[in-house]
This record gives C-alpha cells, structure tokens and sequence, in this order.
C-alpha cells in the first residue's frame, strides 16, 4: 500500500484532522441541541434523538458502498466531493422547515463525511510506516476529538441562546475553507491499491473479521445508549439548562483529549487486545453511576470527565487492530469500521430511546453498563476466533 508521492506534507495531517473537527461538530451536535430543535419541530427529545439515528444508519449503509465504488478515483477528488456534500447538507438542515426535511439532509451528510473520514485514516495509514500508524491515526481523529471538546458546546450554546438553526449554519460555514485545505494538502493523484465493490464483498464474507470489526459496533453502542441522551437526562436530575449542559460538554470534550491521546500510546505499548480489555472493564463500571444522578456537580464533572477519556481512548487500537488485518483492502475495513461507528450510534441511541419510554431517564446509566459488558463479551469471543489478531495483539 504504498503510494508514489513520498514524503508527505507536513500539514497533511492537521488539515485532515482540521475537517474531521468540521464533521464532527455536524455529526454531534444535535446531542447537544435536542430540547430547542425538539421544541422548535414539535418533537419530544426522545423523539428528535432520531436525528443521529437516521444518520447512523445512512453512515452505516452508504460509506462502506460509496468507498468501493470510488475505489479508482483519485483520493483528492473523491475527498473533496465527500466533504462538499456534507457541507451542502448542513446549509440543508438549516434551512430545513420540517422534521421530515431535516431527516433527509442528514442522510445527505452522513453520505458526504462517510466518504471522507474513512479515506483520511486510509490515506494517513499508506503514507506513514507501520511503527508510527496508530499515533498518526490518532492525530488524524483528533479533529474528532477536538469537535466533542469546543464544536459541540459551542453549537450547543448557539442553539439555545439564538436557535439551532444558526448552529448547522456554523457547520456550513467552517466547512468552506475546509474545502481549500483538502485540495491543497491532500497530494495530486494520491492512488493506492484500487479496491472495489468485490473487495467489499469478500471483507463483509470473512466472517472472522466483521468478528473484529462487529466491536467497535458493541463498544460505540453502550456509549450512545447514555451519550445520545445526556442533555436531557442532566435537565431532568440535574435541572441543567443553556449553561450547565454546555459546561458538561465541556468537560466531556476535555475528557476526549488525553482519551485520544492516551488510546494511541497504550496501544503502541501494551497493543490494542489488552488497551480494548481495559477500557471496557472501565465503562462497566463508570456508566452505570448516572442512574444515581443527582450528585453533586464535583462528582458529576469528574465522572463525565473520566467516561469521556474512555470512550475515545479505543479508537487508536481498534483501527491500528483492523489495519494490521486488512491489508490493501484498509480503505474498505475502515469505511466498515466507520459505519460500525454509527450502527452502534444507532442500535445505543434506539436502545436508550427504548428506555426512556419505558422505564425512565434513569434507567440509562445501567442499561449502558449492561451494554459494555455485551462489548467485552464480544472482544473476547473475537480475539479468541481470529487467529489473525493473535499475531498483532
């Protein structure tokens, strides 16, 4: 997998990172902002957290689809025409007068950043060796990670101090100058190993590893379970409004920097099956403590703090895991990886919806809990199944 323009730009990997920040503000944002768009839409918050829903599922469908079939197009071009199409689709859900609109643009985005952010790691995974891989693909998902920690408290803010419109037009408007990064830092004629739509027929075929892929399905899904319904849960037990939920998210955010961080190094260190092990073992017992909200705000900072770190600390490992595995076929497991992203963000986001209704805001903590033992019921089995990973664990 490697590709005939050496050595890389240096700015390369901040710009990619620079537009994965951009897509992760319009990806998350409407956790932050499901009281004033519910309210605006007539939706209750329950029901308005089917935006990211719909755009999980959407994710999970087209970007594995849209990457094969793209397969022999140069990178710059392909990137560049996915990240329009998820800044056009955040002008659309501005302007979007109903529920129904609003549902269809986020399709439209979930079609636009599931062509980009898989083809950035692959992109950053071909043009570095393999000793540096995880703490460059970590980089690369800083953006991300950077998103959580100001994009997102700021739309929030936005949202309810001016209305959540304004927020998606924020979107749209640091997705230009993006636009320019792309074509001016991502390599002219950048082409790896062609892969395509028979390339992700014999990835979804190999069963062992949609195994390892399935995790981050597991994993993502017990986080969204809470994660999708934080706001709502914090104004309920908490009485948060505008500034406590944007302060929460703060510290969320700030949780997912050294996450981010911390997650490349262990498993540069240690390797991705006992980085995996580890963070699974500490959901299970950090998520099941917002089921006895209130507590007092202290407590609540440095609990939200710690899940945060958590929760991005595995995407280094899981990555670097499935890259070791995938040979020239890494752009095709990775848009696979990336739509398990957000089948998880679906599966947790229905799950806790679910929950809501019957059983009460509450019962979120404790039925994320449950959901992270499910996902490290499911690395096991995985590992041991997959006699490929033994030789990279």
């Amino acid at each position: 997998m490697q590709p005939d323009i050496t050595p890389p730009d240096r700015l390369l990997i901040p710009a990619l990172s620079a537009c994965n920040f951009i897509i992760g503000i319009g990806a998350f944002v409407i956790i932050g902002m499901l009281e004033p768009l519910g309210t605006d839409l007539g939706r209750s918050p329950a029901q308005a957290g089917q935006l990211m829903t719909i755009y999980a599922v959407a994710y999970a469908i087209l970007s594995p689809l849209l990457v094969a079939v793209t397969g022999n197009i140069g990178r710059r071009r392909v990137m560049a025409a996915g990240f329009a199409l998820f800044a056009l689709a955040a002008a659309v859900s501005a302007l979007a007068p109903n529920f129904a609109v609003l549902g269809g643009a986020r399709v439209i985005a979930a079609a636009g950043s599931g062509i980009f952010t898989p083809l950035a790691a692959a992109v950053a995974a071909g043009l570095y060796p393999a000793e540096q891989r995880a703490r460059v693909l970590s980089a690369v998902f800083f953006g991300l990670t950077m998103s959580q920690v100001a994009g997102v408290p700021v739309g929030s803010w936005i949202a309810y101090t001016y209305g959540w419109r304004w927020a998606l037009w924020l979107v749209f408007a640091l997705a230009l100058p993006c636009l320019w990064l792309i074509w001016t830092r991502v390599p002219v004629g950048l082409r790896f190993q062609p892969v395509s739509l028979r390339d992700l027929r014999d990835v979804i075929g190999e069963g062992r590893l949609m195994l390892a892929i399935g995790f981050t399905a597991t994993f993502i899904g017990a986080q969204y379970v809470l994660f999708t319904y934080i706001t709502p849960l914090l104004t309920e037990t908490m009485g948060f409004g505008r500034d406590g939920i944007a302060m929460i998210l703060v510290v969320s955010g700030i949780g997912a920097v050294p996450g981010n961080i911390l997650g490349g190094f262990l498993a540069d260190r240690f390797g991705w099956r006992a980085t995996l092990t580890g963070l699974c073992f500490a959901q299970i017992c950090l998520m099941p403590i917002f089921s006895f909200l209130p507590l007092s705000v202290p407590q609540l900072l440095v609990l939200v703090f710690f899940w945060a770190m958590g929760s991005w600390s595995f995407m280094a490992a899981q990555q670097g895991r499935l890259i070791g595995l995938a040979g020239h076929r890494a752009p095709v497991v990775l848009a696979l990886n990336a739509a398990a992203i957000y089948v998880g963000a679906a599966i947790g986001s229905a799950v806790g919806g679910g929950m809501i209704l019957q059983f009460g805001m509450l019962s979120l903590g404790i039925a994320a809990g449950i959901g992270a033992v499910f996902a490290l019921i499911h690395l096991t089995f995985s590992a041991r199944y997959s006699p490929l990973d033994s030789t990279t664990s």
